[in-house]
């Protein structure tokens, strides 16, 4: 285990595969002038979360149909269209950092890095989780607040119901509110089984979501200086081991067989 553990901290300092840091932009933000009461759509936030996301996509490497990072993406992922009517897009970030999101419009990236050092189970369990924020509408409130609390601090409103038009270092900080959002404790938890139902409703075996939580758990303390995903979803070892309980229990009173643990493909 322990030969185990210097393996998973080397490489995630160290993967080869991936091309570059995530990149959210480096702008500097202007002085913020005084805050201007606005009102907020469903449609126009469908609008800045899709601004977002092609900002993201425009200047982060994404995977071509081609790569070995997007097939085995598709694989996994074949058959899983919609969530909660929500159609969902996957596509996978080839950078060094080891992370995964979900965006409140369906759209759901995931890293290379943590493509090299999850198996297909394990990747399946937090993509599930990840949704589970999509399902119960934590991304889209975090992204909200984010959006309603800086980026249209300076007075931009929108008008005749058109989204206004956002700065390169607003969308940055707006795709920053989408991958790097803190959730509480309970939303951690509502994720879990939200999650969970989604693979099982999706015909996918819910183990995975235990086995990745295990493996970071064992990852915890050891990468917090190259993967803030894990120090982001885990905030106390006591936490982390009362949610790979909770699951485990589920999976066990649904009668699902845990899958033999496996190396990343």
């Amino acid at each position: 285990m322990k030969g185990f553990k210097i393996f998973l901290s080397i490489l995630l300092l160290s993967t080869v595969s991936a091309s570059a840091q995530f990149n959210l932009g480096r702008a500097v933000k202007g002085a913020t002038k005084a805050v201007k009461a606005v009102t907020l759509t469903d449609k126009e936030m469908a609008e800045y979360v899709k601004e977002s996301v092609e900002w993201m996509d425009t200047h982060n490497k994404v995977c071509d149909e081609k790569d070995p990072y997007t097939i085995r993406l598709n694989k996994l992922t074949e058959g899983i269209t919609e969530a909660d009517g929500i159609p969902l897009n996957f596509k996978v970030y080839d950078v060094i950092d080891v992370n995964a999101f979900a965006c409140p419009d369906g759209s759901v990236r995931v890293f290379s890095s943590l493509m090299d050092i999850m198996s297909d189970d394990e990747l399946l369990g937090i993509i599930g989780h990840e949704i589970g924020h999509v399902m119960k509408h934590h991304s889209k409130n975090a992204f909200k607040t984010q959006l309603l609390s800086d980026a249209l601090k300076d007075g931009v409103a929108s008008t005749s119901g058109k989204a206004a038009a956002l700065t390169d270092s607003q969308l940055g900080d707006l795709g920053s509110s989408l991958i790097n959002a803190k959730y509480s404790q309970k939303q951690e938890n509502e994720a879990d089984d939200c999650g969970y139902d989604f693979l099982k409703a999706n015909g996918k075996n819910p183990w995975g979501m235990v086995m990745a939580f295990e493996k970071f758990q064992n990852m915890e303390g050891e990468s917090s200086g190259s993967s803030s995903y894990i120090n982001k979803m885990f905030s106390s070892h006591p936490e982390t081991a009362a949610r790979i309980k909770h699951m485990t229990e589920r999976c066990q009173k649904d009668g699902f067989t845990r899958p033999e643990s496996k190396e990343s493909k």
